[in-house]
């Protein structure tokens, strides 16, 4: 299975009830089709410093702001490929660069016990964020069913439908199982439309038939203000202490 390793796009979420994703793929049937991932249970480690410093950043809503985690599309043992990734934001414009190696070398590198893998231009910008904030960590383990989709025409228009999002703060590992704390209703799916451009046309009519609203959602942001925050105060989270 081949993967794109950089991605620039705009990444645009809505909340759908079950009444709308029915309707949406009825529409959807002349117009998208299931991508080569076709569904999947993702499974996500965030990492983050001891005051979570990332995360509390990014809920500011800056211009520019940068996430790091590590990714599988299955349950995987230490010397499968997982994907480091960052996810930076500047300006409504979404830049995601990832690489593949092996689990055991990805939890080394990012803890900083060990050196970056090879030497290329997105393992250096890794390895500057490492260095830069210090003392990251594993901090919370999200993961959900995701349905993703192509169009048929060829175009670079994506869509994914993701469900059961499940967050935790501990077994912070890509070998551990998936299970947690649901981060929204079982009866809701979250849409994610991931464009270079502006929207199809059947889309926008599609939206605004079914009174369907844009909104901000991040998955580590809710789990960071309904779960991390909480407890942060004299609680340990992902093998760290907080005072």
């Amino acid at each position: 299975m081949t993967y794109r390793n950089v991605f620039k796009r705009f990444e645009i979420k809505y909340l759908l009830d079950r009444k709308q994703k029915t309707e949406l793929l009825r529409v959807m049937e002349d117009h998208m089709e299931l991508d080569r991932y076709g569904r999947d249970t993702i499974r996500n480690v965030y990492y983050d410093t001891k005051s979570c410093l990332l995360i509390r950043r990014s809920l500011d809503r800056p211009v520019y702001k940068e996430k790091l985690r590590v990714r599988s599309y299955e349950r995987v043992n230490e010397d499968d490929n997982v994907f480091v990734e960052i996810k930076k934001k500047y300006e409504d414009i979404v830049y995601k660069r990832r690489i593949a190696i092996p689990e055991h070398q990805a939890t080394d590198w990012l803890i900083g016990a060990a050196d970056k893998p090879f030497d290329s231009q997105i393992a250096n910008e890794i390895d500057y964020l490492i260095d830069f904030y210090g003392d990251l960590s594993p901090t919370c383990f999200i993961s959900y069913e995701r349905e993703a989709y192509k169009e048929r025409n060829g175009g670079s228009f994506r869509l994914t439908l993701d469900e059961n999002i499940l967050a935790r703060c501990e077994e912070l590992s890509l070998t551990a199982g998936v299970w947690g704390t649901r981060l929204i209703d079982s009866d809701q799916t979250l849409m994610e439309l991931k464009t270079e451009g502006g929207l199809p046309l059947w889309m926008v009519r599609y939206l605004s038939a079914n009174h369907v609203a844009k909104i901000s959602f991040s998955k580590y942001g809710t789990a960071y203000k309904t779960m991390i925050f909480p407890q942060l105060n004299n609680k340990t989270i992902g093998g760290l202490k907080y005072a």
